[in-house]
Parts: C-alpha cells; sequence; structure tokens
C-alpha cells in the first residue's frame, strides 16, 4: 500500500510541471499495486488525464480556489476538527513529534495536519498501521469527498480511493466544522493517530519521482537559506 499512498499523496499535490511528468508512472503504481480496485481507478483516471493534458495555469488557480481559499476544502485536517480553538495547535505538535519519531523530515513551512503529508507518512508504516492512520480520518476523508462530488470535482476521486484503503468506504461522514467555527463534539475528541514503528520507504525511481512530485512549490522558496 505504501506506493499507492505515495501516489495518491502527490495527486493531491500543488500541480506543477513536475507532477505532470510523474503523471504516466503515478498511473502504473496505481494498477501494478493493486490496492485500488478497477471501480476506483475508474473514479482516479479523469482527474490524471486532467493534470497530464490540462492547461497548467487552468490546474493551478483550480487547485488554489478548491483547496487554499475554500475553508471548508482545506487539506490541513485539524482545522476540520478543532477549527480556530488553541487545540490545534498542540495536536499538529503531537503529530510532528509522531513524524519525527517515525523518521519523516519535515520542510520548514509544511504542516503536519496537511493531507499529502500525512499521507506520504503513512506510506513508511507497516501496512496495519497505515490503515489504522486512514481509518483515524475516514470521517473527514469522507465529508470532504461528500463535498467535492457535491462540486463535481475530479479530486474526489483520491477521496474514494482513500477510504477504500482504510477499509471504510461507506463511513459516515461527520460535520465538519464550519469555517471559524468549531464541532464540540469533535473538539473534545480530536483524532488520535497511531503507535509508532520503524519506518520503511521505496527509493527507486518511479517513486521518487512522485515523491518529487508531491513537495508544493509554493513554499520551497523560503525553505533555502
Amino acid at each position: 500500500m505504501s506506493n499507492t499512498l505515495r501516489a495518491l499523496s502527490a495527486l493531491l499535490a500543488y500541480p506543477t510541471e513536475d507532477l505532470r511528468a510523474a503523471i504516466a508512472d503515478i498511473g502504473t503504481v496505481l494498477v501494478d499495486e493493486g490496492q485500488v480496485s478497477a471501480r476506483e481507478r475508474a473514479d482516479l483516471w479523469p482527474l490524471l488525464d486532467e493534470l497530464r493534458n490540462g492547461d497548467l495555469y487552468g490546474l493551478q488557480e483550480r487547485y488554489v480556489e478548491l483547496f487554499d481559499r475554500s475553508r471548508s476544502l482545506t487539506l490541513n485536517l485539524f482545522e476540520h476538527v478543532h477549527g480556530e480553538s488553541r487545540d490545534r495547535g498542540q495536536a499538529m505538535v503531537d503529530l510532528a513529534a509522531l513524524y519525527e519519531r517515525g523518521g519523516l523530515t519535515m520542510t520548514a513551512n509544511e504542516l503536519p495536519d496537511y493531507l499529502p503529508l500525512l499521507l506520504e507518512y503513512a506510506s513508511t508504516r507497516p501496512f496495519a498501521e497505515a490503515r489504522q492512520l486512514l481509518t483515524d480520518i475516514a470521517p473527514i476523508v469522507a465529508a470532504l469527498r461528500e463535498r467535492l462530488v457535491a462540486r463535481g470535482s475530479t479530486y474526489a476521486g483520491v477521496f474514494g480511493a482513500l477510504l477504500a484503503l482504510s477499509g471504510s468506504a461507506n463511513a459516515e461522514p461527520v460535520e465538519l466544522a464550519a469555517p471559524m467555527d468549531i464541532d464540540a463534539d469533535w473538539a473534545e475528541d480530536p483524532v488520535v493517530f497511531g503507535p509508532d514503528a520503524a519506518p520503511g520507504c521505496s527509493s527507486d525511481r518511479t517513486m521518487s519521482r512522485i515523491r518529487a512530485a508531491r513537495r508544493d512549490p509554493r513554499t520551497e522558496e523560503t525553505n533555502h537559506v
């Protein structure tokens, strides 16, 4: 499942030429690793086709409108759980510590609760732990998928695949916190992520390209000293 998680992480990254160059590799991983069904792949192919053939500036504008300017679709998961409360800061500190113990190095401007980063971390964990991480966030993923479907967005296919990988394809979507608000039940019962285990990762050329495609160039410039 590790390569599939890296591939899905890349698909949720800001569109770049590197991502466009990796689309064929991503498609190959989704087929060859066999972790997503033919039906789930069919829901993913329109997104892959758009990322490979669409106008890059148009793809970037669409991405920003969906995930950066729409608080209801932000990929920062704890914002949906904790809203603007102080609990979000502590939850991110705890998640960053989990990444560090697991051997994942974050860049300076990456937020720990950014979904593509969490998926990259999950890809380094043993199967059972990775699945548990996906199960932990399944209600949020289901709610985001529901919102993307309502918008007719091809990105919904990524969230459907994540639900299937978690074993929670029929997960009930949680009522996400409204912008500048917080759902009381979820505020008192935050997402808890899985236990530690020795990390593992793939170093082949295909997965290196997919990892490179996942990095967000909008933060890269500020990461260089």
